[in-house]
This record gives C-alpha cells, sequence and structure tokens, in this order.
C-alpha cells in the first residue's frame, strides 16, 4: 500500500507578496521578494537550497526562478496544472524532499497578470473530442441556477445566499495587509452590483492580481533545526477528472466531483474521519461565491443541500465553528494563478504558528487548503492538509 506523505515533511519557512495591480515590479521582483521573505523565515541562506519548483501559467521554461534568484546552476523545474499550479509546485517539493533526493527545497508560485493584459470574459477550449468554448462566468453561473433549482431556492433567496460569502470574505481580507482589496462589502453591494453571468454579479467573481508566494520544505526528522514550530504536511493530494461532466447530462451541476474525490483522498491521507469537526480553517477556491459554496459541501463541511443553513448560522465566519478564508480568500486577496495555492498554504502556516495578527483563529490544529483549476465539469483540484 502506498504510505503517502503524512507527517514526511515539514514547511519551515514561507514567504509571500502583497497582491495586487503591481505595475512598479517585474515578476523577477516579485520572485525575489517572496522567495526571500522564506529564507529569512526559516533561518537559511539562498545557497542552501539544493532544488526549486516554480509553478507559473505564463512564463516560459524554470529560467524566470533561476535569472531572478541566481540558482548558479541548480535544478530548477517549471510546473503548471492551471489553478492548482502553486499547490503542485509544492507538493512536487515534497515528493522530493520525502524521498530523499534532497534536504531543503524551495517551492514558489508567481504571476504577474496585469502586464499581460488578462481581464474580460475570455473563452476556453478544453479537448474532449467535443469542440467547447466556455467563459468562466458561464460555467460557475450554471452551477449557481441548477443548485438553486435542485435545493428549492428562489433566485433571490438563492442570490441572497451567495453574496453573504464575499461579504465574509471582505471583511476577513480588510484585516490583511497584503491582500489586493482591503475593503469591506455590504449585503447591498454585493446584490446590486453589474451582473456579469446571471446570477453572479462582478462582485461574485474574484479578481485579477500579481503576486508570488514560496515554500521551504525539509524532512520532518530535520524541521526543529531549523525552527520550534515547524507545519507538518498531513496530506497532499491532486484529482484530475476525465471530462465526464461535459460529455454527459448525467452530471448534476451541483457539485464538482474532483472536489469531493480529493477531499476524501485527503481526509485518508491525514487520517481524518470527521472534517467538520477536525479540520480547524480551510483557504478554498472562491473565485465564484457560488464555487465556494459547493466546495463546502463537496469537503463535506456541510450536508448536501445544506450550505444555506450553515452560511446564515456564520459557521464559516472568522469567529465561527470552521472559518474559511481567514484572510479573505482569491476573492479579497487576489489569484494570480501561479501563486495562490502556496499563498493558501502561507495562511494555514501562519495561522497554526500564531502569527495571523487580527485575523487570528483560536487554537488551530489542522488547516485545509483547495484549488480548482479548470470548470464545474472537469477540473485539476488539489487538496492539502497541514498542521502542527
Amino acid at each position: 500500500m502506498p504510505e503517502g506523505i503524512k507527517d514526511k515533511v515539514c514547511i519551515v519557512g514561507m514567504g509571500c507578496t502583497k497582491f495586487g495591480e503591481i505595475w512598479d515590479k517585474s515578476d523577477g521582483d516579485l520572485i525575489v521578494d517572496a522567495a526571500y521573505e522564506a529564507y529569512e523565515d526559516a533561518g537559511i541562506e539562498p545557497k542552501d537550497v539544493q532544488a526549486h519548483w516554480v509553478g507559473t501559467c505564463w512564463g516560459m521554461t524554470a529560467a524566470m526562478l533561476s535569472v531572478a534568484l541566481k540558482t548558479q546552476y541548480k535544478p530548477v523545474t517549471r510546473v503548471e496544472n492551471a489553478c492548482a499550479t502553486g499547490a503542485e509546485a509544492l507538493r512536487n517539493a515534497c515528493y522530493a524532499v520525502a524521498s530523499g533526493a534532497y534536504d531543503i527545497a524551495l517551492a514558489l508560485g508567481y504571476e504577474k497578470l496585469k502586464d499581460q493584459g488578462i481581464s474580460g470574459l475570455g473563452g476556453t477550449a478544453i479537448t474532449t473530442g467535443v469542440a467547447s468554448v466556455m467563459t468562466a462566468p458561464g460555467a460557475f453561473a450554471m452551477l449557481a441556477t441548477k443548485y438553486f433549482a435542485r435545493y428549492g431556492l428562489s433566485p433571490s433567496e438563492g442570490k441572497k445566499l451567495i453574496a453573504q460569502i464575499p461579504v465574509k470574505n471582505h471583511h476577513n481580507g480588510a484585516l490583511n495587509p497584503k491582500a489586493h482589496y482591503q475593503r469591506e462589502l455590504s449585503l447591498e453591494q454585493v446584490l446590486n452590483a453589474p451582473i456579469i453571468a446571471w446570477p453572479l454579479g462582478i462582485l461574485d467573481a474574484c479578481g485579477v492580481s500579481d503576486g508570488a508566494a514560496a515554500a521551504i520544505v525539509v524532512r520532518a526528522e530535520d524541521a526543529k533545526k531549523f525552527r520550534p514550530d515547524p507545519v507538518y504536511l498531513k496530506a497532499a493530494q491532486i484529482c484530475v477528472g476525465p471530462a465526464e461532466g461535459q460529455m454527459s447530462q448525467a452530471f448534476d451541476y451541483t457539485h464538482v466531483e474532483e472536489t469531493y474525490r480529493a477531499g476524501q483522498a485527503a481526509y485518508a491521507e491525514a487520517g481524518v474521519k470527521n472534517p467538520r469537526k477536525e479540520i480547524s480553517m480551510a483557504e478554498v477556491h472562491d473565485c465564484f461565491s457560488i464555487t465556494e459554496a459547493v466546495i463546502m459541501e463537496d469537503l463535506q463541511f456541510s450536508p448536501r443541500g445544506k450550505v444555506k443553513e450553515d452560511i446564515e448560522a456564520g459557521t464559516f465566519n472568522l469567529d465561527g465553528e470552521l472559518p474559511v478564508q481567514p484572510d479573505g480568500g482569491l476573492k479579497c486577496f487576489g489569484h494570480p494563478i501561479g501563486a495562490s495555492g502556496l499563498r493558501m498554504m502561507y495562511e494555514v502556516y501562519l495561522q497554526l504558528q500564531g502569527r495571523a495578527g487580527p485575523r487570528q483563529i483560536k487554537n488551530p490544529q489542522l488547516g485545509l487548503t483547495h484549488n480548482l483549476g479548470g470548470f464545474p465539469y472537469l477540473s485539476v483540484i488539489s487538496c492539502f492538509i497541514a498542521g502542527l
């Protein structure tokens, strides 16, 4: 039987830039800022890192990192897996260290999207034998309308339900100096925002950001040499679907199968029996407000069709039973695609160490991160669990 990654590797240093429209810095500057914060946090020098993994969706080869960090002919590998790219860089670094191939590895994700002019509702074609073009807002709007219909929510009830999610996330992000959007939103603002794909308004969607995040990974038996409070990786799962949802009318458009299966695999690897009770906090892929609502059910934080009750009860608020997006999430912190998975782990890392400042939650034991790349009917999903 495969042994998995549980408690074999630790994160001993992390760094994260401010996310946003960073016109005065290059992608190389962002790489340097994130990496050097991680070096300092781990108490190491750049020369101590033996291998590097870099995640980006818009770069060319791994040379961007080697040039920026002047790695002097050391191995650097570029990975890309849509919105799970940063998590994929971390997973690869972890498995390389766990294997014994390296003692110290760096995982870094970055994106400089604002200079690319990426905006609007451009479609994406995914080849599955059937040609199709779908915008992201359109695909996730279908998730919302079908969810409303299946669980008996009127259009106004459904729209109010999902509007509470960006309100929560902006409240959390307003406490975070590195967040892209440091402002609160009212429910009325979200409900009255211009529609991009009904029922999703512009304030139901995450923004496009620049940013970078990094992690230093070592084997568990060496971790205390670097710091007294290393964060142990308990699970690192990637799940990719076969596109059945795109081709079959049986797909129900009220869940994402890959998220459910990635969560199940991560819980099994980490030894988690009751996710709602055992997971202390979560950073999940709230690309749209409906996405976070459905993720809560796919990860078994809420029963099927019952997330409305938990949202209205404040279960996922910063002071709730299971805080979700304590740093503001994609919606408020921002979404530089290659950096997001590592940014999520950065928040888990700070929370577990009690270093999250005004957004610090009480006595966290296990933190979960989740990324969704693609569409509801065909996704690349990462699901990681970490703890002290």
